[in-house]
């Protein structure tokens, strides 16, 4: 976004939050600070969609960002028991 001032971190970091909020709503859970590659997705994500709404244009998030939210989901759904046992 190429700010150069502090003026806004109390916004950016509002906005930062309410993003990962609705990407692990979203997705699933995700560390913001792990390694692990959907860790790295998610945290993608999260940027972009904070990008989008700090130009006001949240709306065509999701649908801009649909394959990369429906893989992450999908990489993100726990393993249960009964399919390690079939």
């Amino acid at each position: 976004m190429h700010i150069s001032h502090s003026s806004e971190d109390d916004n950016l970091k509002r906005l930062l939050s309410f993003s990962i909020s609705a990407i692990k709503s979203s997705c699933g859970e995700f560390d913001i600070y792990g390694e692990k590659d959907t860790d790295q997705r998610a945290k993608e994500l999260t940027f972009e969609r904070t990008r989008y709404a700090y130009n006001d244009a949240l709306e065509y998030f999701d649908d801009n960002f649909l394959s990369q939210i429906t893989s992450l989901g999908l990489s993100l759904i726990p393993e249960s028991d009964t399919d390690a046992a079939v």
